[in-house]
């Protein structure tokens, strides 16, 4: 099974414009992404990006670089156009805002793949660790059913803890799709509760397509805001 690992970057955040580029412990914060997609040693890494001086650390890091449309509303497309001519039989995702991510994360999310030969998309999960995270709107929840596959994403707390005792599991945005899937997935139509949750994985399941979701001590911290790079910097020196 060939894999890619795929990091999508674009220069307009909201909420970070420039994120991709910030400095962070001395280097450019995708930098640190890309070296932490070389580390999973899995195949070859790729940025897609709509942005010249994004794909020139990229090249400059020893990773293939991908100018792609700037018009795409969420990594997934992005990938999509990126990956055609990617030789590989499995794509993962490691979004471009995931300077900690742990490379043991990046082969853990390919593993359901190698026992379901016609699995379209793979992520992960922890158990939810504070009460807090649980009723956070910012912290995605997932169930799952007995075969480990996701049956919801949401923003709200669930399954609801009406006992009053959480056994909630924390999504970890972390994804792999197999590549003539991620090629669909630009034409399935958007769906209600995606644009409600504003969680593009909902499509996936409003599609009757299945994501495996392996639960393990993952621990990722994206940087979404100027306030998050000085966390991630703090950890990253901290080691």
């Amino acid at each position: 099974m060939k894999i890619a690992i795929g990091i999508p970057a674009r220069m307009g955040s909201t909420r970070f414009p420039g994120k991709p580029l910030a400095q962070l412990a001395g280097k450019p914060m995708i930098q640190h992404v890309i070296e932490k997609a070389l580390a999973a040693d899995l195949g070859p890494v790729f940025v897609a990006t709509d942005d010249d001086a994004i794909a020139e650390v990229a090249r400059n890091a020893g990773v293939i670089a991908c100018i792609t449309s700037p018009d795409h509303p969420n990594g997934s497309n992005r990938l999509a156009e990126a990956v055609r001519d990617i030789d590989c039989d499995v794509v993962v995702n490691v979004q471009g805002d995931e300077p900690l991510i742990d490379p043991l994360a990046i082969r853990a999310v390919i593993e359901p793949f190698h026992d379901d030969a016609y699995l379209p998309m793979a992520t992960l999960a922890h158990p939810v660790r504070e009460e807090t995270d649980l009723h956070d709107a910012n912290v995605v929840k997932v169930v799952c059913n007995a075969k480990g596959r996701a049956l919801y994403f949401s923003r709200a707390p669930i399954p609801f803890p009406r006992s009053g005792a959480s056994n909630a599991l924390q999504h970890v945005g972390l994804y792999a799709y197999r590549k003539e899937f991620l090629l669909i997935y630009p034409s399935l139509e958007a769906c209600a509760a995606e644009e409600s949750e504003q969680l593009e994985q909902l499509r996936v399941l409003h599609h009757g397509y299945d994501i495996a979701v392996t639960v393990g001590d993952f621990h990722c911290i994206g940087v979404d805001t100027p306030m998050d790079l000085i966390k991630a910097e703090k950890l990253l020196l901290k080691g």
